[in-house]
């Protein structure tokens, strides 16, 4: 071969590698899960003990594949180890497995807890690390604050290199709340009519400071920052942010990202500051807890159609919480038909453990009868 012909041989090869190359790097950063399911699923959140035995885990999951369940959603505290041990576990008896984590609020997180500027600050200038609103599990991170939001993100990538899981799974993916439940607040013998500073964050130095660099006001100074509607934005966007940066993270490792959110967008951005109809997610969990409302059980169906609505031309699917205590199995039926009819692809039960043997009768009949 002349050296003419080698050369012209050696730059094509070169061409078809860097090529080939291309294309491998188009297809990682392109990379896009398969779908969650076609057939309406049933899901179950429950919690996870070190100190439990792998045989009361078996027995568990048995029961539940028994029953109908397709998914179980697995709170480990965020540990990966926990989560690699019992997703076999899981699978084996046919279980699809979702690493269930606290996202925002991180009680007993030893990392968080040796770094108190990492909280969330009230408008009234109280910390979560050391005066939480409303119950003293709520130790909520501040989301703009670079080394918190880190921290978070590290969790769900230790989460997402699980094998054998099909998602992170993201709760309390939000602030505080700036409303209860309606039907909680005699618990805790408070009246809501507007939004009140204790409740009201975050407002941290990290917080104000990137927020007046935007917009050149500071909400510490503002009379009602309640009516502010770009400090508002700010706020959900920091949260969108948290989200879009895990859902990079979960496609990264071959896994996709699901959230637990609040009954319908609007309502989200309203009490929680979390506008889920806008994050880039592939599927949302939104828990329909209607009693905590002081609502009928129709308004599952209500809520469900809104959540469905506000996800049109998006690539997100939905599927309904229910809350089962305090529930019949009738009660419970219901629920399932309103949530399926108002275009919901699926049911997730609060919690596993708290589902009656009556109410587990009527979920595998659902199933059964609606031909899944």
């Amino acid at each position: 071969m002349s050296n003419r012909l080698k050369f012209i041989f050696i730059a094509f090869l070169a061409l078809v590698i860097t090529s080939c190359n291309d294309k491998d790097e188009k297809k990682e950063t392109s990379f896009k899960p398969e779908p969650i399911s076609s057939a309406f699923k049933f899901w179950t959140w429950i919690g996870a003990d070190a100190e439990r035995t792998d045989e009361s885990y078996i027995e568990e999951f048995t029961k539940y594949a028994a029953n109908g369940i397709d998914a179980v959603l697995i709170n480990t505290n965020a540990d990966p180890q926990l989560l690699a041990r019992l997703a076999p576990l899981a699978s084996a008896e046919g279980l699809e497995v979702h690493g269930w984590m606290f996202t925002m609020n991180r009680p007993g997180d030893r990392i968080a807890e040796q770094h108190p500027e990492w909280y969330a600050v009230s408008r009234d200038g109280k910390s979560c690390y050391d005066e939480p609103p409303y119950v003293g599990y709520y130790k909520w991170l501040c989301p703009t604050r670079k080394e918190s939001k880190a921290h978070v993100l590290s969790l769900v990538e230790g989460l997402a290199k699980v094998k054998g899981v099909s998602s992170v799974h993201l709760d309390y993916i939000r602030y505080s709340d700036i409303f209860l439940p309606i039907g909680l607040l005699p618990k805790y013998d408070l009246a809501q009519d507007e939004e009140l500073p204790r409740y009201d964050f975050c407002y941290c130095d990290v917080c104000t400071a990137e927020f007046e660099k935007i917009h050149h006001k500071n909400p510490k100074e503002m009379t009602n920052p309640s009516i502010d509607m770009e400090w508002k934005n700010f706020r959900l966007n920091q949260i969108k942010s948290v989200v879009d940066e895990a859902y990079e993270i979960a496609h990264k490792h071959g896994k996709v990202l699901t959230a637990a959110v609040f009954p319908y967008p609007e309502m989200a951005d309203h009490m929680v500051r979390q506008r889920w109809d806008k994050w880039n997610i592939d599927a949302v969990l939104p828990m329909i807890y209607y009693n905590f409302y002081n609502e009928e059980i129709d308004w599952i169906g209500y809520a469900t159609k809104q959540g469905v609505a506000d996800l049109q031309k998006r690539e997100v699917d939905l599927h309904t919480g229910i809350y089962v205590p305090e529930m019949d199995e009738n009660e419970l039926l219901t629920a399932m038909n309103s949530a399926k009819k108002n275009g919901a692809k699926g049911v997730s039960f609060f919690d596993g453990p708290a589902i009656t043997e009556d109410q587990w009768q009527m979920i595998k009949n659902f199933k059964e009868l609606n031909g899944n």
